[in-house]
């Protein structure tokens, strides 16, 4: 191996190294080197092909009923594992890439003493469209407790000014690292740039109504990677509905049923 790539493979160790239980610091850290092509590199081990067929395919496990797939830090964990098959090295980065979409998740030397430390999907994804986009998981997700009515009056009054919107709906975020922030659901009806344009004029128009020192951040409803979009279509009602607006008020009928309740979150 060159020196190259034993530094890359050292700097994955050493952060894999230092993660413990709670240790959400070094948690990022690890993800960090993995997002660094220069240092980012891992051995994946494949069940079928040779590195670089069109047959290759990754190995794969389950944990917890989550679909991973595992992989190596280095050549010498690799003779270690005692893994006979072939294996392939490439970057952390082209990894996530390739796993998330499918929600799996990347484990790092399950051969190891304890089991190695397995990435999620929702945290490759992060690797895959850059760390600092999204917030640091796992993530509390509540109904916001914080009163601001005028905001959301606002928000809501410009909502429905702006046609690309279809409605609006709201979560309080407190990631693992990191501030607590308002996270405001956008479902639009149009993604061409002249609707993009009308929904951040919308945000801008409103924002002015926030409390200094409140951190607000949107996300788009139709992201089904998004695990803020994922709590909020199952566990939170919009807060401004245009077609519910629209639609006529009617008497239910005799026998009916009545609208079922907000599932909790997850």
């Amino acid at each position: 191996m060159s020196a190259s790539g034993t530094a890359a493979a050292g700097q994955v160790e050493h952060m894999l190294r230092q993660v413990t239980p709670g240790r959400y610091d070094a948690y990022e850290a690890l993800l960090r080197a993995l997002a660094t092509p220069s240092s980012g590199q891992v051995w994946m081990l494949l069940w079928h092909g040779q590195a670089g067929s069109p047959d290759a395919q990754y190995g794969t496990m389950e944990v917890d009923g989550y679909g991973y797939a595992p992989c190596v830090t280095s050549a010498q964990e690799l003779s270690v594992s005692g893994w006979n098959r072939s294996y392939e090295v490439v970057d952390g980065l082209d990894v996530a890439r390739t796993l998330y979409p499918d929600h799996h998740g990347l484990w790092l030397n399950p051969h190891a003493p304890g089991g190695g430390v397995g990435i999620p999907w929702l945290d490759l994804r992060r690797i895959a469209t850059g760390l600092e986009r999204q917030p640091a998981g796992p993530l509390m997700l509540s109904e916001p407790a914080i009163q601001i009515p005028q905001f959301y009056a606002l928000l809501a009054q410009n909502a429905h000014r702006t046609p690309a919107v279809r409605s609006l709906r709201r979560a309080w975020v407190q990631p693992a690292l990191g501030a607590p922030y308002l996270a405001i659901g956008l479902d639009v009806y149009d993604t061409s740039p002249p609707a993009v344009d009308s929904v951040r004029a919308m945000m801008q128009q409103s924002i002015v109504a926030v409390p200094e020192g409140l951190p607000v951040s949107t996300v788009a409803m139709s992201d089904e990677y998004d695990p803020v979009v994922m709590w909020l279509r199952a566990g939170a009602r919009p807060f401004y509905d245009r077609e519910a607006q629209a639609a006529p008020v009617q008497a239910p009928a005799a026998g009916g049923y009545g609208y079922p309740p907000a599932r909790g979150g997850y």
